[in-house]
């Protein structure tokens, strides 16, 4: 009989523990080399953004009128 290993996601066999860990790492060092290049910086992602003035045709305020 297999010797199941205690971890975070319950009883596993111990090569499961090991691929979980694996994962976990890899998705770790994922995150932080996207972080590193600034994939979640949004100072980075230049989009136009419109503004409202008052002659553009748009109300942005509703008046009684």
């Amino acid at each position: 009989m297999v010797v199941m290993i205690h971890s975070k996601y319950g009883y596993e066999p111990p090569e499961w523990v090991q691929a979980d860990s694996r994962l976990d790492k890899w998705c770790k060092n994922k995150k932080r080399r996207a972080k590193q290049h600034g994939a979640f910086r949004l100072e980075n992602k230049t989009k136009p953004v419109y503004q409202v003035s008052q002659d553009d045709g748009f109300n942005s305020e509703k008046k009684g009128n």
